[in-house]
């Protein structure tokens, strides 16, 4: 056969990923057949048969024969005289079939063709990713990194495809070199410039929901639910699982013997520190394990602007509100309840004065302030660390030092 040999590039289309043997031909027909419409103004007469596997192709054209005065159609008919040199047995009336070699349309079209063969195939195959990953919101994936960023880092899975991890979406202690392994879940897909863009994060609450169910069977089998999740990425997080099964604790089982369930998703997050609680209708039982591991005395609700007012000993009012404030914050938005801190009111061996006592010396914008956390009393601000009042409150450091010098004086 003399037509054109398209090994070269039938053999770049076969490495192409996402794309069935059915789709391609379909494509490649439908460009060779817009060849062919462009030069004859029609192509319905034409039979193409495409090999991709040899990497060639055939056209044939189909006309009737008709008398040589007769002919009003060259692109579907053919005059006798021409029909019998093909072959002397033709008559009029009759089908001819006749190869149309691809090297006559010349350079520009074999040119022509390949490129919109390319641009054709490429678009499909980005159309087929995006597809893909738009069905997978919500999936954990793994890959390689590529290249890292200052803004993003670029991954590449099994199959090559361009995945982004933006800086926003990573946890606060990630640090990516080209080859590491990586896991992140799936959270937007979206085309820009007819390009798949396909958005992972490792701080988005859904990671840690499917890490769980990759690592507690109960939960991928539906035998425990995870009724919410809240975290600060690389720091702390805390998840309320549910179980309808009475004779699963879903914590222990979370958790795993001697941790053994919970260290992997630890180990995956950079060390961050996961509280699993027992969920619960009963409010005041769920702000209770919410906090933990402190040990609360008294709560009073609030049900009208929904928030609550925990009252625990002073020993404990450090481990309620945690490093950073990070465990009543957190507590706070797992509950759904705004959560106010006091200190257990009356039984202290202790002497204390109340913070009133003190607005001669303090300002009484700043003392209405440490009462708005909680800390109506000397004793209760001296309870909590520098670092604590300053998270919770607007003070500035330097206020804070001095407030707390005030009141250290008067118990000296």
């Amino acid at each position: 056969m003399e037509n054109i040999n398209l090994i070269d590039t039938f053999s770049e289309f076969k490495e192409l990923k996402n794309i069935d043997r059915p789709t391609m031909m379909s494509v490649l027909e439908d460009v060779f057949r817009g060849m062919l419409a462009r030069k004859y103004g029609s192509a319905d007469n034409f039979d193409i048969i495409v090999n991709i596997d040899k990497g060639d192709f055939e056209i044939w054209r189909n006309r009737v024969v008709v008398a040589d005065d007769e002919l009003t159609d060259p692109v579907t008919q053919i005059p006798l005289s021409e029909a019998k040199m093909i072959d002397e047995d033709y008559e009029i009336g009759e089908d001819v079939s006749d190869e149309v070699k691809f090297l006559d349309f010349g350079r520009r079209a074999i040119l022509t063709i390949r490129q919109n063969l390319t641009a054709r195939i490429l678009e499909l195959e980005k159309n087929n990713v995006y597809m893909k990953y738009k069905d997978r919101i919500g999936d954990v994936v793994t890959g390689e990194v590529y290249q890292v960023w200052k803004r993003e880092v670029l991954v590449l899975d099994d199959e090559g495809n361009e995945l982004i991890i933006p800086k926003t979406e990573q946890i606060p202690s990630d640090h990516f070199r080209k080859d590491d392994t990586v896991r992140a879940v799936v959270v937007k897909v979206e085309m820009r410039n007819n390009t798949p863009f396909i958005i992972l994060s490792r701080t988005s609450p859904v990671f840690l929901e499917r890490l769980f169910e990759l690592e507690v069977p109960e939960i991928f089998d539906g035998l425990i639910t995870i009724k919410k999740i809240v975290r600060i990425p690389g720091e702390r997080a805390k998840v309320a699982v549910e179980s309808y099964d009475e004779r699963i604790d879903p914590v222990g089982a979370c958790v795993g013997m001697k941790g053994s369930r919970i260290h992997g998703i630890v180990r995956e997050l950079r060390n961050e520190n996961i509280d699993v609680v027992n969920y619960t209708a009963n409010t005041q039982l769920y702000i209770q394990r919410s906090l933990s591991p402190a040990k609360i005395t008294t709560i009073k609700l609030k049900e009208e602007d929904k928030r609550a007012e925990i009252y625990l000993k002073p020993e404990e009012v450090s481990l309620a509100i945690g490093k950073g404030g990070l465990n009543i914050k957190l507590a706070s938005q797992l509950t759904g309840y705004e959560i106010d801190v006091y200190r257990e009111p009356g039984g202290e061996d202790e002497e204390d004065v109340n913070l009133e006592e003190f607005r001669d010396e303090i300002d009484e914008w700043i003392i209405e302030e440490l009462k708005s956390i909680g800390c109506d009393t000397a004793r209760s601000v001296l309870n909590l660390s520098i670092n604590d009042l300053v998270v919770r409150t607007d003070l500035e450091e330097e206020t804070v030092k001095e407030v707390i010098n005030i009141i250290r004086a008067e118990f000296e």
